[in-house]
């Protein structure tokens, strides 16, 4: 007996069958999804969250695959977005590769690939290099500094 929680692929030269669990093929199309342009990161849960502070990679993060009634694939992907990228492109963008992805590794169609953004990443402000850096040390600190070489 199939458990029902695996994808089966019936052999079509012989009656063989191969199951696949949607956790491999959420990991497939996390590792996907982090390769495409404007994609700054995944949504996580509180699992991931643990498993990032413990040192461990959570590859499927933010996919979540379910077959739907009539044995079609659906994925669901949770995004974040970098900012001033257009949206429908990177979701476009995303919907594509991980088709092909997914047909390239494993032969299976994806019927549906939903892409919700989840917010947007700003990149860091970046610190001016003209920037006067003797405004980091006060004076006090400079006749420290000249007081303990002179004692030298």
């Amino acid at each position: 007996m199939v458990d029902s929680s695996k994808i089966v692929l019936d052999g079509k030269e012989n009656s063989e069958q191969i199951e696949i669990d949607p956790r491999v093929l959420e990991v497939i199309m996390g590792i996907a999804a982090q390769k495409v342009d404007g994609v700054a990161g995944m949504q996580g849960n509180m699992i991931s969250g643990i498993n990032r502070v413990l040192g461990r990679e959570d590859r499927h993060r933010g996919v979540n695959v379910s077959v739907d009634s009539d044995n079609n694939i659906v994925a669901d992907v949770y995004i974040y977005v970098e900012a001033g990228k257009f949206v429908p492109k990177v979701a476009t963008s995303l919907q594509t590769k991980l088709k092909a992805q997914l047909l390239q590794m494993t032969d299976l169609i994806l019927k549906e690939i939903n892409v919700h953004v989840v917010g947007l990443v700003f990149p860091d402000e970046k610190v001016e290099d003209n920037q006067d850096k003797s405004e980091l040390f006060s004076d006090d600190n400079e006749k420290d500094t000249n007081e303990s070489a002179s004692e030298s």
